[in-house]
């Protein structure tokens, strides 16, 4: 992962394949549209997924979805409509992926694909439904790749596991996103805070977020993580939300990309710097706003300046009231007229 903060992962998934099949061409030609998409938004990873749908769920496993919005009854029923490509195609996207200047990666399912990706990605990510795979996890760890890893659906000592289990095989550049395993996650699950927790209990890893909130006009959701301390952010990715199937209803378009990215930035300027001193832009009104010690009444050369003599008034380039005590009690030198800004040059 590159050093940008936040680093943003489009999450492709399977999305291309029902964009393919509305316009008409290859799943690989419409997965190539979406990296080209990512890219012009200023997306750092285009994220897809390797799964074969024998190897990654059995026949009778049931939908865990908003079957209102993706019908397919069974785990396994869905898995079979996207799970084409293998290791030429996603080579292929690979290299098209670098070539538009992001970095590639695929979560593995298996451990062959884990096996054919290692040379393509630039860092592994761990789906949150193999936290508890632990062998799995020890045979990606051991690869010499950074990993990302969504916790979902998880209990810390579960998550702690399974980044013993990383370290364990190797791994020392570890990313945790915090993950709520439902699909769309209400504004109300989406339990945010538990960024902050995961920052405290795993100070030695980057955390960041994974997002299945569907994406609201302002992108507050990203925004709110980035705040909180994410390092990295992760959302699904589509051209097209209002299409049905597998992760639309849920993913962000282009459109919502670029008006996070752009929030990301908003963030970092109105942020700032952590050091207090006077900005540029203050000079002017700190001399002009501040206060100076006046006279409030006419004074003669040689008489010496009495409490009720003095008031604290703006503009601020003559003596500070903080010298009032120290001012009291001398002399004037030459004739003065009230309301006089006093400076050192008058005592």
């Amino acid at each position: 992962m590159n050093k940008t903060v936040p680093y943003v992962i489009a999450e492709m998934g399977v999305n291309f394949y029902d964009t393919a099949k509305v316009m008409g061409i290859s799943p690989l030609e419409a997965a190539k549209l979406y990296i080209d998409e990512a890219a012009k938004v200023g997306i750092h990873c285009a994220k897809f997924q390797s799964y074969k749908a024998k190897t990654i769920v059995s026949k009778n496993s049931p939908a865990y979805w908003d079957t209102s919005k993706e019908p397919t009854k069974t785990q396994y029923e869905l898995f079979q409509k996207y799970d084409l490509f293998g290791e030429n195609e996603y080579r292929e996207l690979c290299e098209y992926t670098h070539a538009k200047g992001m970095d590639f990666t695929s979560t593995p399912f298996d451990y062959d694909s884990a096996d054919y990706l290692g040379d393509m990605v630039d860092f592994y990510k761990i789906s949150s439904s193999d936290l508890t795979n632990i062998p799995f996890i020890r045979h990606i760890g051991a690869k010499g790749k950074p990993v990302a890893m969504s916790v979902g659906a998880a209990y810390l000592s579960e998550i702690d596991e399974a980044v013993r289990a990383l370290q364990d095989a190797g791994c020392r550049d570890i990313t945790l996103l915090h993950c709520v395993l439902s699909y769309p996650t209400l504004p109300r699950d989406a339990n945010l805070k538990i960024i902050q927790t995961l920052k405290r209990c795993f100070p030695e890893t980057k955390i960041g977020f994974s997002d299945h909130v569907a994406p609201d006009k302002t992108m507050m959701t990203l925004a709110t993580a980035y705040l909180l301390g994410a390092e990295v952010i992760e959302k699904h990715f589509t051209l097209d939300k209002t299409l049905p199937g597998n992760d639309h209803y849920h993913a962000g378009d282009p459109n919502d990309f670029k008006m996070a990215i752009e929030n990301f930035s908003w963030i970092d300027l109105v942020l700032g710097k952590d050091q207090k001193t006077v900005l540029d832009c203050e000079r002017v009104p700190r001399r002009e706003a501040r206060r100076s010690l006046v006279l409030t009444r006419d004074m003669k050369q040689g008489e010496i300046i009495k409490p009720e003599d003095l008031m604290a008034k703006r503009p601020g380039w003559g003596i500070s009231p903080k010298f009032t005590d120290e001012i009291i009690g001398r002399s004037i030198k030459k004739d003065l007229s009230e309301d006089t800004i006093l400076t050192f040059d008058d005592i």
